[in-house]
């Protein structure tokens, strides 16, 4: 347990979990604590079993009754979220399962030279995948080509300098020139020495 100046104390559940605090590393940014899954949307945030998680700082006179009906609501706020976890994980990976069909497909065809021809027989549903990809694959390379094109426009009317432009262009390397020169005057030969009278 590690108590801070303003008295607020910190108990670790391991020392993996204290010698990363002492070390002040992010919590946010290490992925194996709850900071950053909460923070990554992998776990539930906003749920009412949460709340019956929070301490309060009330003392509660004894009372059997009480304790047994909460002991009896902890089993149960227990099995209720853990079930509502399930279905929270099931819909993060439905969703995930599209994206990731989609870059399996990509993969496939990008490197189908490399699989051996009548290795696994194709279905209906590989065929259509496997079409979506290459028409997908073929967008992503017309856009390229696109984007080069362009870009090689943009070079060529950036060579092609009118006359009214090359004569400021001129102008500004005769002034870079002359500033080179005064600057290896300055600093030319040591003590007054120059080569140069």
């Amino acid at each position: 347990m590690f108590v801070r100046n303003d008295a607020k104390c910190f108990r670790f559940c391991r020392s993996k979990c204290s010698k990363n605090f002492k070390m002040k590393r992010n919590p946010r940014k290490l992925k194996w604590t709850k900071a950053f899954r909460k923070a990554a949307g992998k776990e539930m945030t906003v749920d009412s079993t949460l709340q019956f998680e929070k301490r309060r700082h009330v003392p509660v006179v004894y009372d059997r009754d009480l304790v047994q009906a909460t002991v009896a609501g902890m089993k149960r706020i227990a099995e209720i979220k853990a079930r509502r976890e399930r279905a929270f994980f099931k819909a993060r990976m439905a969703a995930a399962k599209e994206g990731q069909l989609t870059n399996d497909s990509l993969e496939v065809t990008r490197s189908g030279h490399l699989l051996t021809p009548g290795m696994q027989e194709q279905t209906d549903e590989t065929k259509k995948a496997m079409s979506a990809s290459r028409l997908l694959l073929q967008a992503r390379a017309e856009k390229k080509r696109e984007r080069q094109m362009r870009n090689q426009k943009k070079r060529a009317v950036g060579m092609d300098v009118g006359e009214e432009e090359a004569a400021p262009a001129e102008k500004i390397k005769q002034k870079v020139k002359v500033k080179k020169q005064s600057a290896l005057k300055k600093t030319s030969g040591g003590m007054g020495m120059s080569m140069r009278s």
